[in-house]
């Protein structure tokens, strides 16, 4: 069975997580509405899958140096979460979206900061080559899907944060740092795709 057969199966059999974001009570402590966003989790069709990651620059005045999906806000032009996900993976690593077969997008992820995230599960070919745009990518690595899915890897934190007590998952991969939404949205994921990387 392919790559794309497997995670398609394993997406459409399984129910919505329950975790909707970053620690329930305290989703958005300044009230308001969540800005409606998306994120490409493009995973790499080759033996041993991997899925890609970027890290942002360190000068940016949101999320400086942190490492996420290809994405961002959905546009009025976008026809929807996916059609944004597409586009901001190609704005920010040339990432076209011919290579880009999309299987169907998993848990809303609400976001502390303000953000109703959609993830949009895909794989592409391995091996592509990218031109990430320094404005918005200083580097951009391949972790192994399999390790990042493996809940021992997930590590519950906690930390103050706007009064609050906060919870966070943290995964480490080498010295890379993968958390907060990225490492939530991740762990969502991994409970949907239970078994499939085994």
């Amino acid at each position: 069975m392919s790559l794309f057969d497997r995670l398609a199966g394993a997406l459409a059999a399984s129910a919505d997580s329950g975790f909707s974001g970053e620690d329930e009570r305290h989703i958005d402590p300044d009230g308001g509405t969540h800005t409606p966003a998306a994120v490409l989790i493009a995973v790499t069709d080759r033996p041993q899958p991997g899925v890609i990651l970027t890290q942002r620059p360190d000068y940016l005045r949101s999320h400086p140096g942190q490492i996420a999906f290809p994405g961002g806000k959905i546009d009025p032009g976008d026809e929807n979460a996916v059609a944004a996900a597409l586009r901001e993976a190609d704005e920010e690593l040339g990432l076209a979206a011919h290579h880009v077969r999309v299987i169907g997008t998993a848990d809303m992820y609400r976001s502390g900061s303000g953000f109703a995230i959609t993830p949009v599960l895909a794989v592409i070919p391995p091996d592509l080559s990218y031109t990430p745009n320094p404005g918005e990518v200083a580097d951009w690595f391949e972790v192994p899907l399999a390790f990042v899915l493996d809940p021992a890897n997930h590590v519950h934190l906690t930390t103050h944060w706007k009064g609050a007590e906060r919870r966070y998952i943290e995964i480490m991969w080498g010295r890379r740092r993968i958390w907060g939404v990225t490492a939530g949205i991740i762990a969502n994921l991994s409970r949907r795709l239970e078994g499939v990387m085994a």
